[in-house]
């Protein structure tokens, strides 16, 4: 056995490799394994199968606004505790921690920007603070921002991503339904233009009232709509469910959507649109 000794004390060990993190990621459509500097340049969407990532709310602002400027407005409005709520934490505890992760104030930002050179007021939602849920805060940035659409009678656009109203709210969250849908239906008196966009997820009491009530309702490829989830459905109705009915796609078969546009393409589109309906 000495020329495997000899093999053995000739070999050089070779030091593993390590990749920064952050340099690839996972595509939750096909699995493929992505370089990010890739992802950022195709508007974080898999060239192989469509798959839109989640993005943050600036992104959607870099993506919408002319050089991705915004106007921001209400960043300051943080959320009590009204209910003293808890589950696995105290809700003021749970609020700071979404607030350091993300750097905003709640799971919105809203301000005036221009959609090729057209003056708008817009919402983006950011379902990376408490899944993007709708409290008092959201609501009231919401009801805002609507507001600034009516008194300078520029368009509404509002891009929706969120798991539904706030639980640690109550019903001071469910009571922003109304008071939205209250507004929403001012600014179609006046016959401003409101443009939603759906993205993934947009469910429960968000999908129930301020997102589903545009002039035009956009949605993202294979973007999760709908109001509760198929489980519970499925429960309540006692039937089968149609398979990747709560799908962009089965929403725009059934009317429910009136588009549905790739990311690259929505700033386009949403100018189009805008066009059109001013």
């Amino acid at each position: 056995m000495e020329w495997f000794r000899k093999v053995k004390e000739g070999l050089i060990p070779q030091k593993k490799k390590e990749i920064p993190d952050g340099l690839w990621t996972k595509c939750g459509g096909c699995g493929e394994i992505i370089y990010v500097k890739e992802l950022e340049k195709d508007f974080w969407v898999c060239k192989s199968c469509g798959f839109h990532f989640r993005l943050k709310s600036t992104d959607y602002v870099n993506i919408l606004l002319d050089e991705g400027e915004l106007e921001e407005y209400d960043k300051d409005l943080v959320s009590a505790d009204p209910l003293r709520f808890k589950d696995s934490k105290r809700y003021p505890d749970r609020i700071k921690t979404s607030r350091q992760k993300t750097g905003l104030s709640d799971a919105i930002i809203t301000g005036i920007g221009k959609i090729d050179q057209r003056e708008v007021s817009i919402g983006v939602m950011d379902f990376g603070f408490i899944g993007g849920s709708m409290g008092s805060v959201v609501g009231e940035k919401v009801a805002r921002t609507i507001e600034r659409a009516i008194e300078r009678r520029i368009p509404l656009v509002i891009v929706a991503c969120s798991g539904g109203a706030r639980m640690q709210e109550g019903i001071l969250s469910l009571m922003q339904m109304a008071k939205t849908s209250a507004l929403l239906a001012k600014l179609s008196d006046i016959r401003v233009p409101y443009v939603s966009v759906l993205t993934n997820p947009t469910t429960a009491g968000v999908m129930a009232s301020y997102a589903s009530l545009g002039d035009v309702i956009i949605a993202e490829p294979k973007a999760l709509l709908g109001f509760a989830g198929p489980r519970v459905i499925q429960q309540t109705i006692g039937q089968e469910l149609p398979e990747g009915f709560q799908s962009s796609e089965f929403f725009l078969e059934h009317g429910f959507v009136d588009i549905i546009v790739e990311r690259k393409d929505l700033k386009r589109i949403i100018s189009l649109m805008l066009e059109y309906l001013s």
